[in-house]
């Protein structure tokens, strides 16, 4: 077994380097939660990723502020579910996929592989597309689809070695990201000024009264938004750069406690954001027509105003529109900023996605590859989609493509709950750490 932790911990270190010893203190430090603090916001990247986005724009325009409960309890079962991931993690020193590879058959084992590599594909064409899209609105439509599809593949293979600078160098630049999109969020929060009262009641009451079909989708599509298949994999693998004892209880114990509390830290972090998003949506834009919209551009000389046809139909936005209806209805500089915070929850969701897919191939696969070939394969697997997508399709009419990929990735959750479940219930894999639920 030590063996193994110590061959899992070599093939982390070209990935992710490990970081020195951590402080030693008996009692709660400070010093030692910041030692811990990186893998947690990491992984709540994908809790802001321009799909998380999408979703809580579409589910305040289509419910306003009804389906808020339903992201707080996705939040939190999302928590519970990672705090499960990065334990299993910490306590054997192997990440979820190689836990997979060593327990399952083979046929299981490809099976759940190719489930993953799935929801992987579909989050990456919501993160790169996102991207695309925010940079087609920061240079006014002269950026087409296709060119910022592009664009956001190549910046993504500069950003990944990053880390050759040192893990918590790479680990900042994250925060960094998650900064800019509380900051960009935030300001559309403010200048919107939503219903404290809605919020509230939205949140903390189960409720969605005159909801239809349009709501119950929303409310699935914020489900697999927001919990992220392959996220549990990344996070298992992620704790794994922080040097733990793991023959001595003691010390596994005190770094699942820290790891836990730096997860609430950035889940808490990343809840708010999104919180930002569903209320400008719901105060701003619930239950407006097409035809509200199409004048307001109009009066403000939008070049986007023939987006909406002056009907009668509920207005349907996406990422794309939903800048633009901000910049007809607050002025241009919601429209920049709006496209800023997209931006920045597109690049950092799409380098998380990649460390995810190298972490599932390799441990799935058993695949021992050089840096670039593994970025090169993973890459190609999830881009070449994105990239059909992005030539044949309009930026002007990807609202349904969305819902579609929420939807998918709340299909492919079992896939992933179902390891994670059972492996941190099993004392032969989790010792004295086993998860007695």
């Amino acid at each position: 077994f030590s063996a193994r932790v110590r061959g899992s911990r070599a093939e982390l270190s070209s990935h992710l380097p490990l970081l020195s010893p951590l402080p030693k203190h008996s009692c709660f430090s400070f010093r030692k939660l910041w030692a811990f603090t990186g893998p947690g916001f990491l992984m709540s990247i994908a809790y802001l990723d321009p799909g998380n986005i999408e979703s809580d724009l579409q589910s305040g325009a289509v419910a306003g502020f009804k389906l808020l409960w339903v992201l707080l309890l996705a939040t939190i079962i999302g928590l519970l579910l990672q705090r499960l991931a990065a334990r299993l993690g910490v306590v054997t020193g192997l990440h979820l996929a190689e836990v997979c590879n060593r327990q399952y058959r083979k046929v299981p084992r490809i099976i759940l592989w190719l489930m993953v590599e799935l929801a992987i594909i579909g989050s990456d064409m919501q993160e790169v597309i996102g991207s695309a899209i925010a940079l087609n609105l920061l240079s006014m439509g002269k950026i087409p689809l296709w060119g910022g599809v592009l664009i956001t593949i190549a910046d993504t293979f500069v950003f990944l070695f990053l880390d050759k600078y040192g893990l918590r160098k790479l680990e900042a630049f994250f925060g960094f990201l998650i900064t800019i999109m509380a900051i960009t969020f935030g300001y559309e929060y403010v200048t919107v000024k939503p219903d404290q009262g809605s919020l509230l009641k939205g949140l903390f009451v189960p409720y969605c009264q005159n909801c239809g079909t349009a709501q119950l989708e929303q409310a699935v599509g914020i489900v697999g938004a927001v919990i992220m298949p392959h996220n549990m994999y990344l996070h298992s693998a992620l704790v794994k750069s922080r040097q733990v004892n793991r023959a001595n209880k003691r010390e596994v114990k005190e770094a699942n406690k820290y790891f836990f509390i730096e997860s609430c830290i950035a889940l808490f972090i990343s809840f708010i954001i999104n919180i930002f998003v569903v209320s400008v949506f719901a105060e701003a834009f619930f239950e407006k027509t097409n035809a509200n919209v199409s004048a307001v551009c109009a009066n403000a000389s939008s070049p986007h105003s023939s987006l909406f046809p002056s009907n009668n139909e509920t207005l349907e936005v996406d990422i794309y529109k939903g800048g633009v209806v901000l910049g007809c209805y607050f002025g241009p500089a919601a429209l920049y900023i709006w496209a800023i915070g997209i931006l920045a929850a597109g690049q950092s969701s799409t380098m998380t996605g990649t460390y995810s897919g190298q972490f599932v191939m390799e441990g799935f696969l058993n695949l021992r590859w050089s840096r670039f070939a593994r970025v090169l394969l993973t890459r190609s697997i999830a881009i070449t989609p994105t990239l059909l997508v992005a030539i044949f399709q309009d930026v002007e009419h990807l609202t349904g493509m969305n819902d579609f990929l929420n939807v998918l990735m709340s299909l492919q959750l079992p896939f992933a709950l179902i390891p994670v479940l059972t492996f941190t219930s099993l004392p032969s894999v989790m010792n004295d750490f086993a998860n007695g639920l």
